[in-house]
């Protein structure tokens, strides 16, 4: 969804230049997260003055608007300085100027705000300030809060004759709001500080230093009631017991030279440090003198007293394109290696054992549970429908998948002796995050499966697996896909390697994937065919729609065939398990209907083969994905894509690869931008 990113300098000297083309390049690095519009706001040449930039559009939209701003003096050098930048996916107002963050409280700029997210009470607060006099100049709900920012203040300064702390006043008004959101806030009368909070949206805060830090933690300041400390007692004070900095301070208790980077995603961050730290929901991160300090909004809420600084793993390179002309080509070429990493260190082919170290600690609970319940939106709800069937002959334990939205919707029933598993690329989607907390609230036991460490879902459930594909920079999943598929195998082979009975198929399947990488690159070397067919048979001149056709384990192939399709190319794509054909789906089927069948050679290879037949019998033309080693005469006269053969449990990583390149093939014959579909959003943050 949106994008945050904000820069922050103290006892650093940079100009204005830097600023603004770090801001900018930030932004760059969220733009795989779906925007129609980006702005930012900058510090002015006067000490309130601030100036603010929008757009509709792509980053690159608004540097050129930046650029030709004139009078902007970009060699004026500041030692400290809080700018911030945002890009907007619409959820209240169209795409335009008047919509684009940052939004305003009045027209001296006295508040400004960035925010991830949705406030649902905002129409009530819009309502109330209407009636004081604040007159709105956009469709958002964002706008609401930088207009309650000075509502507040205001009326802090007439009632009581003093004014709140920056950081006292943003837990008042974050106090008045209702939903999710990230925000960070700027004001003219709090110059030279920054505050930012959190509720539901990811939000991380990297730390640059010349020299080490002394601590790799933040504690977090603990309120004490007024009478524990007299000094407190002064209404421009904020009754908080403040402890100097552990991490910010040198020896002497003078500030270091420190960069504070802050965004909605660690990709934006990476090029500046490795040293970031995840806040938490409900956390108020004041920067102010060089000095970062945690407030809770509420009291003895039992949070742990510090925040954590971590090191990221990931590196610069895996977030630039390289030889690709996409992220997504990119991705899917990655998939042999990013499968290795999801097993590496957790599977030793020589002995057969499958170790997961982040499922240790409760691995006798997860058995001893009497259901496994999936929760999962989109690629990654595909993901659990492809392992269900293993995960049900391994353990013999009741699985059901569920949507996390109608999960939620229907309010379905949970007990203590549940095991809900929780599948999702960032960790941050909102609709599994609310399934999250609904069972939790049930007492289930609660594991995660994401790729992005101190996400959400990470940090929130009781146990997971990290399924480490990397940075995924495209809307579209592809390499998260096939390496969720593996996380999940390794839980459904782990859990079951206390049943003797199941021990020659979990070695079937653990020899499969051993052998799985190598059966990638084989599927990749397929690239020229698979473009060449994605114009002949798919081409811009071919119908609109699509139908994918697979069976058993090849459901969840089609499925999400179906769905990369209608994501890159906006074809209207329908995977439809081969058993209901001829309960509704056969009635489409003509001789100008594209078709494609997912045949490989397995159990269930006789019903598919029954399919094929019908709907060839329909004058249906179908493209059949089937296995090299296939050599029936049912496919004379129909084009094939031939891929390697393995266990059935695997076969759907293989024969979805194929699915994946078509797609990426017919949105570039069509013109599209396979990396940034229309309308999505890479982090789905809103519910």
């Amino acid at each position: 969804m949106c994008g945050i990113f904000a820069y922050f300098n103290y006892l650093v000297e940079r100009d204005r230049r830097f600023i603004l083309d770090t801001l900018l390049v930030g932004l760059s690095r969220l733009e795989y997260r779906g925007y129609d519009s980006a702005g930012m706001v900058v510090d002015g040449d006067k000490d309130e003055e601030s100036f603010i930039f929008r757009e509709v559009g792509k980053v690159a939209a608004l540097r050129q608007k930046i650029s030709e701003q004139k009078g902007l003096d970009t060699e004026r050098t500041f030692v400290n300085h809080c700018g911030m930048a945002h890009t907007r996916w619409a959820t209240h107002g169209v795409p335009s100027v008047r919509n684009c963050h940052p939004h305003r409280s009045d027209v001296k700029n006295e508040f400004t705000v960035v925010h991830n997210g949705i406030i649902t009470n905002y129409k009530e607060l819009r309502t109330i300030l209407e009636k004081f006099g604040f007159v709105f100049e956009s469709d958002t709900d964002t706008e609401a809060v930088a207009k309650l920012c000075k509502y507040i203040y205001d009326t802090q300064k007439t009632t009581m004759g003093s004014t709140l702390t920056f950081t006292g006043l943003v837990k008042a008004v974050a106090k008045e709001l209702d939903g999710a959101f990230a925000l960070i806030f700027k004001s003219s009368h709090f110059p030279g500080e920054m505050v930012a909070a959190r509720r539901g949206s990811p939000l991380l805060i990297g730390v640059k230093t010349a020299k080490k830090l002394k601590v790799d933690f933040v504690d977090v300041d603990v309120e004490v009631p007024a009478e524990d400390d007299k000094n407190l007692m002064l209404p421009d004070r904020p009754k908080i017991r403040r402890t100097q900095s552990r991490s910010f301070f040198g020896e002497e208790g003078v500030p270091l030279p420190v960069e504070y980077i802050l965004a909605s995603d660690a990709s934006a961050i990476i090029e500046h440090t490795k040293k970031v730290l995840y806040l938490e929901d409900d956390d108020i991160a004041h920067i102010s003198d060089g000095d970062l300090h945690i407030h809770r909004l509420r009291r003895d809420d039992r949070m742990s007293s510090v925040r954590p600084i971590q090191t990221l793993e990931q590196e610069l390179a895996q977030i630039q394109k390289g030889a690709f002309s996409h992220f997504m080509l990119k991705e899917i070429h990655e998939q042999s290696e990013s499968v290795v990493n999801t097993m590496r260190g957790r599977i030793n082919f020589d002995d057969r054992r499958v170790v997961l170290g982040g499922l240790r600690s409760q691995l006798a609970n997860i058995r001893r549970s009497r259901r496994l319940i999936f929760i999962a939106c989109g690629t990654s709800y595909h993901s659990c429908v492809a392992t269900r069937a293993l995960f049900a002959e391994l353990t013999e334990l009741p699985v059901s998948v569920e949507l996390a939205s109608t999960f939620l919707d229907e309010q379905m029933p949970v007990f203590r002796d549940d095991c809900c598993l929780y599948v999702s690329q960032s960790g941050e989607t909102k609709d599994t995050l609310l399934a999250l907390q609904y069972c939790k609230e049930r007492g289930a036991l609660c594991l995660g499966v994401t790729n992005t460490v101190g996400s959400t879902i990470s940090r929130e459930t009781h146990c997971g697996v990290h399924i480490n594909a990397g940075p995924e920079i495209s809307v579209a999943s592809t390499k998260a896909y096939t390496s969720q598929f593996i996380a999940l195998t390794m839980i459904a082979l782990q859990l079951s390697d206390d049943n003797y009975a199941k021990l020659p198929r979990r070695n079937e399947v653990i020899d499969g994937l051993f052998n799985l990488s190598g059966d990638i690159k084989k599927t990749l070397a397929l690239e020229p065919e698979l473009k060449k067919l994605a114009s002949e048979e798919f081409g811009t001149d071919k119908s609109s729609n699509l139908i994918l056709i697979g069976r058993g384990f090849q459901t969840a192939t089609v499925l999400e065939g179906a769905l990369k399709i209608k994501e890159v190319s906006y074809i209207h794509a329908e995977g439809i398990n081969a058993g209901e054909l001829k309960h509704g789906p056969l009635a489409l089927i003509d001789e100008k209907m594209p078709i494609i069948l997912v045949m490989p050679k397995d159990r269930h290879y006789s019903d598919s083969e029954n399919a094929l037949k019908q709907v060839t019998a329909r004058y249906g033309n179908p493209v059949v994905v089937c296995n090299d080693d296939d050599d029936t005469s049912l496919f004379t006269n129909l084009k094939t894509i031939r891929v390697p053969r393995t266990v059935d449990a695997l076969q759907a990583i293989i024969n979805v690869v194929p699915l994946q390149i078509l797609s990426y093939y017919m949105a570039i014959d069509r013109g599209f931008d396979p990396d940034s579909p229309r309308n999505l959003a890479k982090s789905v943050t809103t519910a």
